[in-house]
């Protein structure tokens, strides 16, 4: 069994999470979020703003490491035990351009429910919605942080 370790982003702008389509000579690959393999001397956040790059064209930030999923699958020689390590990640526009050079055909923003319908893989559904809980859940915290306190209409 060969163990193989990835990392990629769950990212978020304005309340969409950002997916791309596989397409490979014209076969159905299905709707997956970027991620990618480690490079020599990288870290697991390196790994997972270049791979958002190479693979979308967004420059994403960082917010948080989200979690890992873990799957198997037969690789040409072996069975390959793959752990991707997630990261929640932002954006600041809505551009995004998929890499062909790695059979993405499409690439862009979809609401919470879209996407979860549109991913594939059941392990990638998880984290995205894992991911969405905790990225509203930091947005109303920050929300909360920036109203003032207001009692009987006054200001404190």
């Amino acid at each position: 069994m060969i163990e193989a370790v990835s990392c990629g982003g769950v990212v978020f702008h304005k309340g969409k999470v950002l997916l791309l389509y596989k397409n490979q000579n014209g076969k159905y690959m299905g709707w997956v979020m970027p991620k990618g393999t480690i490079e020599e001397g990288e870290t697991f956040k390196q790994t997972a703003l270049r791979e958002v790059k190479e693979e979308t064209g967004v420059s994403a930030k960082i917010i948080k490491y989200i979690g890992k999923t873990q799957y198997s699958f037969k690789g040409n020689d072996d069975l390959v035990n793959k752990t991707v390590h997630w990261y929640l990640m932002s954006a600041d526009s809505f551009y995004c351009k998929p890499q062909a050079e790695e059979f993405f055909a499409d690439a862009g923003y979809y609401k919470q429910h879209e996407a979860y319908h549109l991913l594939k893989f059941h392990d990638e559904k998880q984290i995205m919605r894992k991911a969405y809980h905790e990225y509203n859940e930091l947005r109303r915290n920050k929300d909360r942080i920036n109203k003032p306190y207001r009692k009987s209409g006054i200001k404190y």
